[in-house]
């Protein structure tokens, strides 16, 4: 109370001017303060006006007692912006400050008061400008209209903080505006004026109460206790604990107890304006010396209980856990054992607990959901045993049996059939096919069973079943085999019959589709395609053929196992379009070596000596490289033909040819000729030929040779089918050797 009349006084006095009955000189001594002036600078301000504004400011500070350890001064003028003119540390002596405000120039703008008293509060009333802690700051606010924002929200922020505002309103000033802005009471911190003429004159008002007498001192107050004077007057006080009786003189012992101004928790004894706590018997009083915690003997192990203490304030009693009974001294306890007073109800044994049982069921039985009965575990039904096939149950264990047929092994799990035929107990005269503990009998290729279901007839292959023989059809015990007319090979398929002509191979070809070639000329590769397909003997076991057209790119127009007749082929390649760009025969030769010539493409597998045979036709010199694959692919055993029409260069072509260069290397000037190298190309040779070592002058120079493995196939047919039947009569013989032992 006494701090804040301090603040008000020292306000008082920096807004009075000097009175006039002391002079000039003379000033109203204060405490160390720090005001800040909050000047309104708006365009309504006219310029006399500012001036008389700028006198105002320095006829206060006249008056007060200006220095860095007395009062400090700073100055802040706002209109639609605010700006420090000097801070509270900038000036320690009066005609610096002054001077300072002399130099001060009008913003001439708005009128945002809210934001000026919010900019003094942040940024004037702090330590780096100079604000001294515990020194009252007072802000003096002049402005002559309304504000353009809002100010009671901020008013309020800087009065909690402790800042007192004194509102001076002049002329069109808004009197509910200067309130909202200024520090209760009102009377005290509100002032309007009627023109800036008058207002370095409106301190006067207040001269008597900043400068009177102290009325506490030098009059008949008549307070009990404590007189405060004020300006010009004085009120009575009373000592902490006492309140101020009606008669605003005399004082009265206050009972907090009594008013219920108290916050403990069981008793409350008073003394003026004091109280203590205290605790009902049986509780203490705790550390924050208002609640009052009951005094637990259990807590504090002063009881002889065995096992609950069971606490009250300052007394406690003796209990017992769940499944005990409290023995007759009220302390100790006792179990109670339900299975030994034959309290329970379980189907074979009966688990005691202090006060409760459980049940449980002897070895080979699982207990029941109601926890009671008993159930024999059946591991053979529950799939828990190792048997290999007959589980014999019984409570909680398993013996292990077999089948009809089997025999059941050391391990006493796993089953061994029982196989006559291995152990020689049969009568079969060729083959005993065994059944667990029983056999039957069956006879080899190109036999049949007799009736007696033991023994064995040789049968003519011939005449009994479907051998596909194309010509002839040669019996062999138990076997066949056929043979085709002089000057025709047997095939792969072993049925069917070709001339020499109709060797086995796998051909790709590789043809120019670039731009150079032409349209019509490009019909003309493919009849010379063609006519190459017509001297084949074209199927899934013969020969096969793939196509393959390049340019400036590679493209498989269809893959050695796509078709197996000539007509598919030569059908497949008329319907081939033209690509018509560059000429990457290099690449090409990549695309055949890596991809042509794949099993997933056609090509059979390398152990069958089928020879691979590759034609390359071309019209130019090649836009790549060829020399790589042009060698890897004759280095994979590929037999590669090259042939060359127009501007074709020879050394590429002979490159690309295998040896020797003359047998696979063909040219010709112009497109018209070429179905003559068609005619000269000899791609229909015999395996060892076609890998160009001889030249095949007789298309059936191979006819001995052919005649040779024919006769060698059949006699090793003859030789093998004996070798059976022998082997068949010596198990035989051994099996009935075992059963006379």
């Amino acid at each position: 109370m006494k701090m804040r009349l301090v603040f008000l006084l020292l306000t008082l006095v920096v807004l009075v001017a000097a009175r006039p009955k002391a002079g000039p000189k003379q000033k109203c001594k204060s405490g160390p303060v720090d005001l800040v002036f909050l000047i309104d600078s708006s365009r309504s301000v006219r310029p006399h006006e500012f001036e008389t504004m700028r006198k105002f400011m320095i006829d206060i500070l006249s008056t007060l007692d200006i220095g860095l350890n007395a009062t400090r001064v700073g100055v802040v003028q706002y209109s639609s912006q605010v700006r420090t003119e000097f801070s509270l540390k900038a000036h320690a002596k009066l005609d610096t400050m002054v001077k300072g405000i002399n130099e001060i120039i009008p913003l001439a703008q708005g009128t945002m008061t809210g934001l000026a008293i919010k900019f003094v509060m942040d940024t004037a009333f702090v330590a780096e400008e100079g604000d001294r802690p515990k020194v009252p700051n007072v802000v003096v606010i002049v402005t002559d209209g309304r504000p353009q924002d809002r100010v009671a929200e901020v008013a309020i922020e800087a009065r909690e903080k402790g800042i007192e505002i004194f509102a001076v309103g002049v002329a069109r000033a808004d009197m509910a505006s200067l309130r909202a802005m200024a520090s209760p009471p009102f009377e005290d911190h509100v002032f309007l004026v009627e023109s800036f003429d008058l207002i370095h004159q409106f301190g006067l008002q207040f001269q008597d109460k900043l400068c009177g007498v102290d009325l506490c001192v030098e009059s008949k107050h008549g307070c009990e206790q404590i007189c405060e004077s004020s300006p010009g007057s004085f009120h009575c006080l009373c000592l902490p604990g006492y309140s101020l009786n009606e008669d605003g003189k005399t004082c009265a012992a206050i009972d907090l107890c009594a008013e219920g101004k108290h916050d403990c928790e069981q008793i409350c004894i008073s003394a003026p304006g004091v109280f203590t706590c205290d605790c009902n018997a049986g509780y203490t009083l705790n550390d924050d010396k208002k609640a009052c915690t009951p005094i637990d003997l259990c807590a504090e192990g002063k009881h002889d209980c065995e096992q609950i203490c069971i606490s009250a304030p300052g007394v406690f009693t003796c209990d017992c856990n769940t499944g005990y009974t409290l023995n007759d001294d009220k302390k100790a306890c006792t179990p109670i054992d339900l299975c030994a007073e034959g309290k329970h109800d379980c189907e074979q044994i009966c688990i005691s607990a202090p006060g409760v049982f459980s049940c449980d069921c002897n070895a080979g039985y699982t207990l029941n959901d109601d926890k009671k009965a008993c159930t024999p575990i059946d591991l053979c039904a529950e799939g828990k045993h190792d048997c290999e096939q007959i589980c014999i149950s019984a409570p909680g264990v398993f013996t292990c049996d077999c089948n009809t047929g089997y025999t059941l092994n050391d391990d006493k799990k796993a089953c061994t059939p029982i196989d006559l035929c291995a152990e020689g107990k049969h009568d079969c005269e060729q083959i005993c096919i065994s059944a667990p503990g029983v056999f039957t009998c069956d006879c080899n290729k190109g036999f049949k069973l007799n009736k007696d279901k033991k023994t064995c007839t040789d049968m003519d292959m011939c005449n009994t079943v479907k051998h596909g023989c194309e010509h002839q059809c040669v019996n062999t015990p138990g076997s066949f085999y056929c043979i085709c007319p002089e000057g025709q090979l047997l095939q792969e398929d072993g049925k069917s019959c070709g001339t020499c002509k109709s060797a086995n191979i796998d051909l790709v070809l590789l043809i120019d589709g670039s731009k150079s070639v032409r349209p019509q000329n490009f019909e003309l590769v493919k009849k010379f395609v063609n006519q190459v397909v017509d001297s084949l003997d074209v199927s899934a076991h013969g020969t096969r053929v793939g196509f393959v057209q390049y340019s400036s790119r590679v493209r498989t127009e269809f893959p050695l196992n796509m078709y197996h007749t000539a007509a598919e082929i030569k059908a497949a390649v008329m319907k081939v379009d033209y690509m018509e760009k560059g000429t990457m025969t290099g690449l090409a030769l990549k695309h055949m070596l890596e991809n042509s010539f794949s099993e997933s493409e056609g090509a059979r597998p390398l152990d069958r000596n089928i020879p691979r045979i590759g034609l390359v036709f071309t019209d130019g010199r090649s836009q790549d490289d060829i020399t790589e694959f042009a060698k890897k692919a004759k280095e994979a055993g590929i037999t590669m033909y090259a042939v060359g029409v127009g501007k074709a260069v020879e050394d590429e072509l002979r490159e690309i040819a295998s040896e020797p260069t003359e047998k696979h290397f063909y040219y010709t000037t112009d497109f018209s000729a070429i179905s003559t190298i068609a005619e000269n190309l000899k791609l229909n040779i015999c395996p060892a030929e076609s890998q160009g070592e001889i030249e095949v002058k007789d298309p059936c120079a191979c006819e001995s040779l052919v005649e040779f493995q024919q006769a060698t196939m059949s006699s090793l047919e003859q030789l093998t089918q004996k070798l059976s039947a022998m082997t068949a009569r010596l198990e035989q013989l051994e099996n009935q050797l075992l059963s006379k032992k």
